[in-house]
């Protein structure tokens, strides 16, 4: 019995290796490494298989980086929370998407089924599992599996490199702009931090639309730069109090909207430079989280103030559209995936404009 077993498992063939893909990994705070894990399963039933070609970097990565999650997490995680690749492999039960099409991923792990996701508003959903690359496994990985309703069609003539910056950076300011603060052509907005990822991209999508644009930034070459994209009024903030100058520009009467994600170092001066009746929307806090806030300022100038997180889907197809209509994002820096320290780096930096790109 014995040497018969021993024949039957020598005969048996060795298991093959298992195939290893690339992830970018927090593994402890503040520390990023380019490891080697195992390659997904076959997506399931209603999924799809994205081969990924770009992520963008955002502010969120450098929160996570540092610590700063919203929820409880299990090191070590993958980051990235947006990203754009090409389906490799389609799970059963699967219609409307096939292999080879060019896609952008949604990075939330939304229910699909309680009101909010059925009136469309995703990022508003009452179930939301996770933001991937935040709390759940990111996208900066050579391959991840998608519910097939979370994915969206990149046009023809969008690149990966554009495309990834449809999910967070476009779809974040599309949602601030045009569904909370509702800007219209001809009026005028402030835009805070205008050399940002998403301060260039409300600066090209109010003058999109015929608004006039006054924005901040934080040196002269970034002056320059933020008029290029068409911004009317540049203010140097660190050389002028901006506040000040927006009350001239705007006769005293100040502005229709205020475009906040800066937090306190402005939040305050920006509600001071809204006119009675006027929107801010506001979508971070990098320079801090809490703020004191003069009440009476605020219902006596009947301010409107809107708080907005994320995107929907709908949102970053917007988005996608605009890009392939020609309104493209401003792209600073792209760095090949083994260099993505490099990339992070300059975000913390804030000498960035524009988004930063990690291409696979």
């Amino acid at each position: 019995m014995t040497g018969t077993l021993a024949t039957t498992l020598d005969e048996q063939p060795s298991a093959a290796p298992a195939r290893t893909m690339r992830a970018l990994t927090l593994v402890t705070e503040r520390k990023i490494e380019l490891i080697d894990i195992a390659e997904p399963p076959a997506p399931g039933a209603g999924e799809v298989q994205i081969g990924i070609k770009a992520i963008g970097l955002n502010h969120i990565d450098v929160w996570g980086w540092r610590g700063m999650a919203f929820a409880k997490r299990k090191l070590p995680l993958i980051v990235g929370v947006e990203a754009a690749g090409e389906i490799i492999a389609v799970g059963p039960d699967v219609t409307g998407r096939k292999v080879g099409d060019r896609v952008v991923a949604y990075g939330a792990q939304t229910c699909g089924s309680c009101k909010a996701c059925r009136e469309g508003r995703d990022n508003l959903c009452e179930k939301v599992g996770s933001i991937m690359g935040f709390h759940a496994d990111g996208f900066a990985r050579d391959r991840v599996n998608m519910p097939a309703r979370l994915v969206v069609p990149i046009p023809e003539g969008v690149s990966f490199r554009d495309a990834a910056c449809a999910p967070v950076a476009f779809g974040t300011v599309q949602h601030m702009l045009f569904d909370n603060a509702k800007l219209e052509p001809g009026e005028t907005i402030l835009v805070q931090a205008g050399g940002s990822g998403i301060g260039s991209t409300a600066i090209k999508m109010a003058k999109a639309i015929g608004a006039t644009v006054i924005t901040t930034v934080g040196d002269d070459a970034k002056a320059e730069k933020a008029k290029a994209l068409g911004a009317d009024h540049v203010i140097n903030y660190r050389t002028d109090r901006f506040e000040t100058i927006v009350r001239k520009l705007t006769g005293k009467k100040g502005v229709d909207v205020a475009f906040e994600h800066v937090g306190p170092d402005t939040f305050n001066g920006s509600l001071l430079c809204l006119k009675r009746g006027g929107r801010l929307v506001t979508c971070g806090s990098t320079t801090g989280q809490s703020i004191d806030l003069n009440l009476f300022q605020l219902y006596l100038q009947q301010y409107r103030i809107f708080g907005s997180f994320g995107c929907s889907l709908r949102n970053i197809r917007e988005s996608l559209a605009k890009m392939a209509a020609g309104l493209t994002p401003v792209i600073d820096t792209e760095v090949p995936l083994a260099e993505f320290e490099r990339g992070l780096a300059r975000l913390e930096s804030r000498q960035v404009f524009g988004k930063i790109i990690v291409m696979f």
